[in-house]
């Protein structure tokens, strides 16, 4: 299961360059993004919009991060994949989260720190899920492996895979799908493939990419991870109502072409097996709008 909590608080690492300047640059690569991760960006500083820096050429590399040519400068803004694409020599970081770095003309000029705000109610619903009877919640992310480890920690998942490309995910997915039936949940751009090679794919609508809706079945349009719960519950609901209607209808129907074969059914019953039935199973798929 994909983070679903990206809300994120921003700290800064002085490296060459002010940290005025790395959030200015990086705010300013991702303005088109949806991806959490710019959100974070652009909230973090805040004048990003009104600066009137030219932006031009924004190019997304899935997996590694977003490059844009700003004020005339080529700026990239990734993960450690993307400087080593770019053969730029990156610098680690000692403080735990999602590291973005930033690198303008070829050059490195420092990285941010972006750590994880759980939503409040990931725990209950990882807990929810689990007494509805769902095996194994699994997250895949992008982010480093400490980051990854500490987040499954915290809200109850048990199992977890990280630093994975959009590619790796559906790999994964694969995997997990030749033992049983999943849902995926996802919100970027990255996630579209895995939404789709799912056998349920949910999106996180309020937050989500405009891909990743696209490829989903299920929207959660408030982004909360409990409504994952709640909309498993309204499906088997709904999936139990249907059952009904199908035994009900055949059985009814069954039982008067018996009664007809020993000369007891009559016209009205007749009416009954068809009509009167058609109107039980509308009355009976109502139950489904008290959800």
């Amino acid at each position: 299961m994909e983070k679903h909590c990206h809300h994120k608080c921003c700290e800064h690492q002085h490296e060459h360059h002010h940290e005025h300047e790395l959030l200015h640059l990086a705010a300013h690569v991702e303005h088109f993004s949806t991806h959490p991760i710019g959100a974070a960006l652009r909230d973090a500083f805040p004048n990003e919009a009104a600066d009137g820096c030219q932006i031009s050429d924004v190019e997304e590399i899935a997996g590694h991060g977003i490059r844009a040519v700003v004020a005339g400068k080529i700026v990239y803004v990734g993960n450690t994949k993307l400087m080593q694409q770019l053969g730029v020599a990156w610098h680690d970081c000692h403080h735990t989260g999602t590291i973005i770095h930033v690198a303008v003309d070829g050059k490195y000029i420092g990285h941010i720190v972006i750590n994880d705000c759980i939503k409040d109610d990931s725990t209950e619903a990882i807990a929810t899920l689990k007494k509805m009877g769902v095996e194994k919640t699994v997250m895949l992310t992008g982010d480093r492996e400490e980051v990854a480890r500490d987040v499954a920690a915290k809200i109850g998942i048990d199992e977890y895979h990280a630093e994975l490309l959009p590619t790796d995910k559906v790999q994964q997915v694969e995997q997990l799908l030749s033992d049983k039936s999943i849902a995926f949940v996802g919100d970027g751009i990255n996630d579209a493939p895995v939404l789709r090679r799912a056998d349920i794919g949910i999106a996180m609508g309020g937050l989500g990419s405009d891909a990743a809706i696209e490829a989903a079945d299920v929207v959660l349009m408030d982004d909360k991870p409990s409504k994952i719960a709640t909309a498993i519950a309204i499906a088997r609901r709904t999936i139990g109502i249907a059952r009904q209607n199908v035994v009900m209808a055949i059985g009814i129907k069954v039982a008067i072409l018996l009664l007809a074969t020993i000369g007891m059914a009559t016209m009205w019953m007749a009416v009954f097996a068809d009509v009167g039935v058609t109107v039980l199973a509308v009355l009976n798929a109502m139950r489904a709008l008290r959800a």
